[in-house]
């Protein structure tokens, strides 16, 4: 059985880093740029980058509303710029989100680039998990159907909800490869 096929949006961010960490969990991955594109994938990751070029990027692209109607269907995994696009809400300043789970996100609370930090946390297992923060955002609030999987200072920093993974951190980052294979779990049927 040939391993799953896992597309990375690559609009911006550091996409060639999920494509490694993808291949090291057991996946194999294609750049995303075109509607067409996401239609061949099993699902998709949404990298970090700054989310209001982000949204600006999938409109001029046509690809927000197909990307949309995908992550009803297939799963998605966002990463910090990604994960603001997953979100219900995003505030500071609000922004239009895709919707996907059920959170709600404030950009860049956790300050600004020189602010930036490598920590190391525990996931819902009890296990460490080395987690890359860049300008990143605080989830508010999760919604009762949003598993929280891992927290930094009492916040979530990774959930995932149905078929959606969101990590508020940059886990293509580290060199652990356990958040990408949780993604790739869900590409399985």
């Amino acid at each position: 059985m040939d391993a799953p096929l896992a597309g990375v949006l690559a609009l911006q961010g550091d996409f060639e880093a999920h494509r490694k960490a993808l291949a090291d969990a057991g996946a194999r991955s294609a750049e995303v740029r075109t509607a067409g594109e996401l239609e061949r994938v099993d699902g998709l990751v949404i990298p970090g980058g700054e989310s209001t070029t982000l949204l600006k990027l999938l409109k001029d692209e046509k690809l927000w509303e197909p990307l949309r109607r995908f992550g009803r269907q297939r799963p998605v995994f966002g990463t910090c710029a990604g994960a603001i696009l997953l979100a219900r809400r995003v505030t500071r300043p609000e922004q239009e989100c895709l919707g996907l789970m059920d959170f709600e996100v404030e950009r860049n609370a956790y300050g600004r680039q020189v602010q930036s930090r490598v920590v190391r946390i525990e996931d819902a297992e009890g296990g460490p998990l080395e987690a890359v923060f860049i300008r990143a955002p605080i989830v508010r609030t999760a919604g009762p159907g949003v598993r929280v999987l891992a927290r930094y200072n009492g916040d979530p920093v990774l959930m995932e909800q149905g078929l959606h993974l969101a990590a508020t951190f940059h886990p293509e980052l580290s060199a652990g490869r356990r958040v990408h294979r949780l993604f790739v779990a869900k590409l399985r049927p």
